[in-house]
């Protein structure tokens, strides 16, 4: 494990791939860790590039500095990694929390990117979507952990017969999202219940493809409107998946993964 030092304190991730290889950032959800990459790392170090999964703020590895967090700074935390690594620019994949903090890596720091691909995301946070998020930050502060959050957050994102079926998968992930600092985990929820990047996200200009599973409750539809307002975007759909294609549907999600590096490479 390797880590980025800053004033937000130490970001820790893993490289895959040969150095000279085309850098390619992966970011996860809040309560996860760049661990819920490692098919894809893998993947990615086989076709000739460099994997670089990123454990967000209070999450993983990552030091649990004190809230309140902002998606800015969050996108500001793989910009130090970026720059610990002496990347200049990279491809970035984010998935729900990683995808919400490339959208400010998007309109903040285009200078650092290479392309955009952003899963299971929204770009604003309406009211609807924010009151769940304060009866989950009332529930791990007062255990003072994440372990109550762990099998319900796991049960929304794949359901039972997913889990049921794959008893390794849904002991790894709900190992990860136990774990969970309190602090990240509060830090990153405040910073998804803030998130307004909806009105802006017409100014991205970096190559960019949007992937959702089709079973992710309202995500769909918020990423078909996304796909209409950012400039040149691709949206694509993973069949029969939750809210992460990459674990559930992983041959479908790498497919269309290296679909986008093949056009945005073009």
């Amino acid at each position: 494990m390797n880590t980025a030092t800053q004033r937000a304190g130490d970001i820790a991730f893993q490289v895959h791939g040969a150095d000279d290889g085309v850098p390619v950032v992966l970011a996860h959800s809040i309560l996860s860790s760049g661990a819920m990459w490692s098919s894809q790392a893998g993947m990615l170090a086989s076709h000739g590039y460099r994997a670089v999964c990123i454990d967000a703020r209070g999450h993983g590895a990552s030091a649990a500095t004190a809230a309140p967090y902002d998606m800015d700074g969050l996108a500001a935390d793989t910009v130090s990694v970026l720059d610990a690594l002496g990347i200049a620019k990279a491809h970035y994949v984010g998935l729900s929390l990683g995808g919400m903090s490339g959208m400010g890596l998007g309109l903040g720091h285009a200078d650092r990117l290479l392309s955009l691909c952003l899963c299971d995301m929204r770009a604003d946070t309406p009211a609807a979507a924010s009151a769940p998020w304060d009866e989950r930050i009332a529930i791990a502060r007062a255990a003072e952990s994440c372990a109550p959050l762990a099998q319900p957050t796991l049960e929304r994102w794949f359901g039972r017969p997913f889990l049921d079926a794959n008893p390794d998968d849904a002991a790894r992930l709900l190992a990860i999202a136990k774990s969970t600092a309190v602090e990240g985990f509060v830090g990153c929820a405040e910073a998804i219940q803030r998130m307004d990047y909806l009105p802006r996200v017409d100014r991205i200009a970096v190559p960019t493809t949007l992937l959702v599973g089709s079973r992710d409750g309202v995500l769909p539809d918020a990423m078909r409107e996304l796909a209409r307002r950012i400039p040149g975007a691709v949206f694509e759909e993973i069949d029969d998946a939750g809210h992460l294609p990459n674990v559930e549907r992983p041959e479908a999600f790498d497919a269309a993964l290296l679909r986008h590096l093949a056009r945005v490479a073009a």
